[in-house]
């Protein structure tokens, strides 16, 4: 069986990934912070979920020791991620909160992957892996500055491991989403209403978890099974420079 590691199924862009890849004939074993989470949408599908944070040692040995157990590692998503508890202007970012950010958004995507791979080059069959970074990777917003700079770390870490194991027949890409409608968007849903509104984004609305899961499904089974190390950008076309 084709296990499929998805972090962050409790809600937004990991649950729809997950209820996505379940129903392409994935067995999903999910990792989320959450105890009592809402599963209801997973009735009927081979999901496993796994209660722990990726941003320690032990979440994410119990996580690969589960996806161990369900078969063979095909594919890991990571799209885990947090913001900072409270937005506040670079120059007054504490320490604590940096910590907060990166030990879940770097540091436990970097070792998370880092496992995974170990596993599935221990199977010898290839693997994919899709990460999912942000379009804050590359656009600056200066009240959570630590958020930035995790994602920018996660599409270096895309970069870094896909040259490392492309050679093993394992492909690394991520998905940068812009402005898309999940619980940890939903705190500032009327400044981006506004923005969206004033033209902020050309196709005129927000992107949706399940515009991102479609993109991990195609990254996941082969569809671009020549891309390795790239960057996809779903942000309705907030990137472009325009006059």
């Amino acid at each position: 069986m084709r296990v499929a590691i998805v972090t962050g199924v409790a809600g937004g862009i990991g649950k729809a990934s997950a209820l996505l890849l379940a129903k392409k004939g994935y067995r999903v074993v999910g990792m989320g912070r959450s105890a009592t989470p809402d599963l209801s949408d997973f009735e009927g599908l081979d999901v496993c979920y796994v209660q722990g944070d990726i941003g320690t040692a032990e979440g994410r040995d119990r996580l690969l020791e589960a996806a161990v157990a369900a078969g063979e590692i095909a594919v890991l998503v990571n799209v885990a991620g947090v913001a900072p508890r409270e937005r506040r202007d670079i120059l007054e970012m504490t320490e604590e909160s940096y910590d907060y950010v990166m030990g879940i958004n770097a540091k436990g995507t970097l070792f998370l992957t880092q496992a995974v791979a170990k596993e599935m080059i221990r199977q010898g069959k290839g693997g994919a892996i899709v990460n999912i970074s942000s379009c804050s990777a590359y656009t600056s917003s200066t009240s959570r500055g630590e958020y930035c700079i995790s994602k920018a770390g996660v599409s270096m870490m895309t970069k870094l491991f896909a040259d490392r194991l492309a050679g093993e027949g394992i492909t690394v890409n991520e998905i940068c989403p812009g402005i898309i409608e999940t619980g940890m968007t939903a705190k500032v849903k009327e400044k981006y209403d506004k923005l969206i509104g004033e033209g902020l984004v050309p196709l005129g609305r927000w992107g949706t978890p399940e515009d991102i899961a479609k993109a991990v499904v195609a990254l996941s089974d082969g569809t671009f099974g020549y891309a390795t190390g790239e960057s996809f950008i779903l942000d309705g076309g907030m990137h472009i420079r325009r006059l």
